[in-house]
């Protein structure tokens, strides 16, 4: 009869019941609580940096649709501002122009002034800077459309040189667009890194305990009563860990964001977060506890299998 109360003590500890656990630990004091919160950190840090390159990209490509500027690529003052006017008349009679603006010289020299200084007044010493005209047009930029302004304007403006806005920022796109990318592979690492640090915190669990596991077996209880019970622990160590990183990291978030807002660049500056940014990295320790505790799952029941 003896025998009888050491076992009940081997089910509480099992199943749960009583002050102790199977797998005995201080919450928030072991090692597996802090793995979880720096996984989650630098996961939501690499997130909104995906997210705020996407607003970025996105704003951009908004303010540059439709968008056309028209150089007077002349040396001549007095020549490159009369073929501005005429190139600007031919544009505003063409139908397919929503709106133009030519851009005074003294917004293009304090433009290029940071890059070559305040610019000579001299007309013989000056630096010859090509006129420009923002144009905007009715639909898509295409190749097509571009030849056939540049040939309408040939005639007035022989200096006039066509581009579409977007193509001087396209390597611009294609670099950020690797960032995404790589933001993205950080975020599968960082998620399979986790899923490891939980396996092996539920092995090395399983092993310490062991010989309990197995007089658990003899008494009746199941593989899924002692898979719950490792749920349940690292679903507590998961949401407190969880919360903690997604607090580090917004944190480091909010700072980089007004270090890169001081630059003053409109590219950085369109970049910001949103709300529904905000609540997407909000669901990455949600989604760490879920896939902490599934990994667990797993784990358990695949290990309690090959214990019988």
């Amino acid at each position: 009869m003896s025998a009888r109360p050491r076992l009940a003590r081997h089910w509480r500890r099992i199943s749960g019941v009583g002050a102790v656990e199977l797998v005995p630990q201080t919450r928030l004091s072991g090692p597996m609580p802090w793995v979880i919160a720096i996984m989650v950190a630098l996961t939501v840090i690499a997130a909104a940096a995906g997210l705020a390159l996407r607003n970025a990209v996105q704003e951009t490509e908004a303010e540059l649709e439709g968008g056309i500027t028209v150089q007077i690529v002349e040396a001549s003052p007095t020549v490159r501002a009369q073929q501005a006017r005429a190139a600007a008349e031919v544009l505003h009679a063409m139908p397919e122009v929503a709106g133009l603006r030519v851009v005074p010289q003294e917004e293009l020299a304090a433009l290029i002034g940071p890059w070559l200084g305040t610019l000579d007044t001299d007309v013989e010493t000056a630096v010859p800077v090509p006129a420009l005209i923002d144009v905007r047009i009715k639909g898509a930029v295409t190749p097509e459309r571009l030849v056939a302004m540049q040939r309408k304007l040939r005639g007035v403006a022989p200096s006039a040189r066509v581009d579409a806005q977007s193509t001087w920022l396209k390597p611009v796109f294609d670099a950020i667009a690797s960032l995404q990318w790589l933001a993205v592979a950080l975020v599968a690492l960082l998620t399979v890194a986790l899923s490891a640090a939980v396996l092996l915190a539920a092995r090395t669990a399983l092993g310490a305990n062991r010989d309990t596991i197995e007089i658990v077996h003899l008494l009746g209880g199941t593989d899924r009563q002692i898979a719950r019970v490792f749920q349940r622990s690292i679903a507590v160590d998961a949401t407190g860990g969880g919360a903690i990183g997604l607090g580090l990291a917004a944190l480091v978030v909010k700072f980089l964001g007004r270090r890169f807002a001081g630059l003053g660049a409109g590219l950085v500056d369109s970049g910001a977060l949103g709300l529904t940014d905000w609540l997407l990295l909000a669901l990455v320790p949600v989604l760490a506890v879920v896939l902490a505790m599934v990994t667990v799952w797993f784990t358990v029941m695949h290990t309690l299998r090959k214990m019988l």
